[in-house]
């Protein structure tokens, strides 16, 4: 932990919410890998980010430290980023680094690590200049083209170790003759293309897009309070006709206007804006990145055709405001840029969102009823069937998020049978959840309904809405055990320990059936009369179905003793070698028989015996899809759940 110190650059271009904070003695906990260098309260720290060759995708950073007391200055490169769990090696796109004193003698910045550069017997200034390359498009790294830079800071900027908590400048000069602007949650000031931050922290949860980018604004009046309003920015970069913005930023203030509705007020922004990031263009990665008044959203889609398909993401971030950038478990705060944060709270940080996400667009009416019922299915079946649940539970699932979260290794491993995702865990113990209070409350007579926008309004309550003592930190993060005693506070003791001992911390799955029931949702079968063998991942060749992935723990074909890379040959002595042939056989088969499989492995044939097993799939489906009538209080139960709230 940096010990807090307090700093205000001289000099430097000011304004609004930053000309105050410039005189605010901030105290951020900041974690790092690595012993840090000592610190100087009083060294003015300042960026100058500039795009002079965008066409060879590379940014120039850099970065003036003044003010340094005799010891050597040491920088650092992140290697891990707010929002993602994994590691990641931005150091390894840095090239041309050079460092000068501030009377401009040339200084010697040994790098002592891969993310690390110490530099010695400078005169109290120190330039550190640099060029880094960037061509992803999406919510983890950096990204130059003719069109834009696009900056995720921890992917983009060195930062000085021992200067964790001086306001810090950022000034973007754009290429010769564009006249780019930035869309950023960095504090404005008088200059439009200079911001300011108020530690390193908040700086590295700052994404920027700089661009000629088309923007809209809107207002929304906390429900709390109707002389707050804070604005929303929808700042797009892409290739499509201001009518497509236009359209979008609707749905976008549609998605804020139903989400506030579950908390009752906004969170108050550090600059009284909050800003949506969109990259929509042809090379861009599909990705999301929640950050503390900003969000990044990416596809490889166009806003006129694929518009709606996009809001999923939207929501899943929006949602973020409030529940894991203020409502924040210990274990991520503070966020280690050094390292990575393992937690066991993600089922509940990421999946209860993932949750939200769905529902809020169903209650915004910008789903339909089957797509939201169709996604929640898929969730269900993902963790009733995956094999993973045999070995860990949501939480365990969670503290894997370090070898998961979008994270790189050449050697195989088999998540196929040994992971199942915290995002969807972590949903179907929102629905299950949600369903669990609804009913328990709609059974207690005379008792008013308990939801689960009840249980997140008592974390906002207790562990959010006290906001923190520095810009972008959380004071009251949460843990595994608040989250229980919140639950047993809202409900009792039992039901709290039983869902946390049974289902999050256990491997059981909700019984959703006779929850779903209620609101008028009937759980069927997909194929009642077809048997099952595993779905296994195939490649069909001449001689036969070649298996591409590990066979799923406990199917069919596992029991058989089949795995990756062995050939099916044939099935009860039927050839199949296509797509088609293997659908006609396999539906041939009778659930409980047992048949002959001829497969191939290693240049030898053998035979085996296989038991077909009931096709397992359900699906979610509406009572009147069914030809089924709903009751008033069926129809009432839905409506309560996934009706406006507004």
């Amino acid at each position: 932990m940096i010990r807090p110190g307090a700093g205000r650059g001289r000099g430097w271009p000011l304004g609004g919410a930053a000309l105050v904070l410039a005189f605010v003695a901030l105290g951020l906990g900041v974690r790092t890998g690595g012993q840090s260098a000592p610190e100087s309260t009083d060294a003015q720290v300042r960026y100058t980010v500039s795009v002079p060759e965008p066409a060879h995708r590379w940014m120039a950073v850099e970065l003036q430290v003044d003010g340094l007391g005799a010891d050597p200055l040491s920088l650092r490169m992140s290697s891990a980023s707010p929002g993602r769990y994994a590691r990641h090696d931005f150091a390894k796109n840095i090239f041309m680094v050079e460092a000068r004193s501030g009377a401009g003698d040339p200084l010697e910045a040994v790098r002592t690590l891969p993310t690390r550069w110490d530099i010695a017997g400078h005169d109290g200034s120190v330039v550190f200049s640099y060029r880094i390359f960037g061509d992803r498009i999406d919510g983890t790294y950096l990204a130059v083209d003719r069109t834009h830079a696009h900056l995720n800071m921890p992917a983009s900027l060195i930062w000085p170790a021992g200067h964790e908590t001086g306001l810090i400048q950022v000034r973007f000069v754009p290429p010769a003759g564009e006249s780019w602007r930035v869309a950023t949650q960095l504090f404005p000031t008088d200059d439009p293309l200079t911001f300011t931050a108020p530690n390193v922290a908040y700086l590295l949860d700052s994404p920027a897009e700089f661009s000629g980018f088309v923007d809209r604004t809107f207002e929304v009046s906390d429900p709390s309070d109707p002389t707050y309003r804070p604005q929303f920015r929808v700042a797009v970069h892409h290739g499509g006709s201001e009518a497509d913005v236009d359209r979008y930023a609707d749905d976008v203030e549609r998605i804020v206007r139903e989400m506030v509705a579950v908390f009752g007020e906004f969170p108050r922004f550090e600059t009284g804006r909050y800003t949506f990031i969109a990259d929509y263009l042809p090379t861009a990665g599909g990705d999301a990145m929640e950050h503390r008044n900003s969000t990044v959203l990416s596809a490889p889609a166009a806003l006129r055709t694929q518009g709606r398909q996009l809001l999923g993401s939207v929501s899943h971030e929006f949602f973020h405001v409030w529940n894991v950038e203020r409502i924040r478990p210990r274990s991520l705060e503070p966020f280690d840029f050094e390292r990575v944060n393992p937690s066991g709270e993600l089922w509940l940080a990421e999946g209860y969102t993932n949750y939200y996400g769905a529902l809020t667009l169903q209650r915004a009416g910008l789903a339909p009823l089957s797509a939201t019922l169709g996604r929640f299915s898929r969730a269900i079946e993902t963790v009733r069937l995956g094999p993973g649940r045999q070995f860990r539970s949501a939480v365990e699932m969670s503290r894997l998020a370090p070898f998961t979260d979008a994270a790189t290794s050449i050697d195989p491993t088999n998540w196929d049978n040994l992971f199942i995702s915290y995002y969807t865990w972590g949903e179907t113990l929102g629905l299950g959840l949600d369903l669990l209070l609804r009913v328990r409350s709609a059974d207690a007579a005379g008792a008013d309904a308990v939801t689960l926008d009840d249980y997140m309004r008592l974390l906002w309550r207790r562990f959010g809405l006290p906001g923190g003592s520095t810009p972008g930190a959380v004071d009251r993060p949460y843990t595994m055990a608040d989250a229980r005693v919140a639950l047993a506070e809202l409900t009792d003791a039992s039901f709290a320990d039983e869902y946390f001992d049974r289902y999050v911390e256990g491997h059981e799955v909700i019984d959703y059936g006779p929850l779903l029931e209620r609101a008028g949702v009937a759980v069927v079968s997909t194929a009642p009369d077809q048997a099952w063998l595993g779905d296994p991942a195939l490649r069909f060749e001449r001689g036969g179905a070649q298996v591409t992935r590990p066979t799923a723990f406990g199917s069919p074909l596992y029991v058989a003793g089949l795995d990756q890379d062995d050939v099916i040959v044939s099935i009860d002595d039927r050839e199949v070698s296509s797509a088609g042939r293997w659908r006609d056989t396999r539906g041939r088969l009778l659930p409980g028989r047992s048949v002959s499989l001829t497969y191939a492995r290693g240049g030898a044939v053998h035979t085996t015996r296989v038991t077909p097993a009931p096709h397992p799939g359900q699906r979610l489906v509406a009572f009147e899809e069914l030809g089924r009538t709903l009751t008033p209080t069926q129809l009432a139960f839905r409506d309560a759940w996934l009706g406006s709230q507004l």
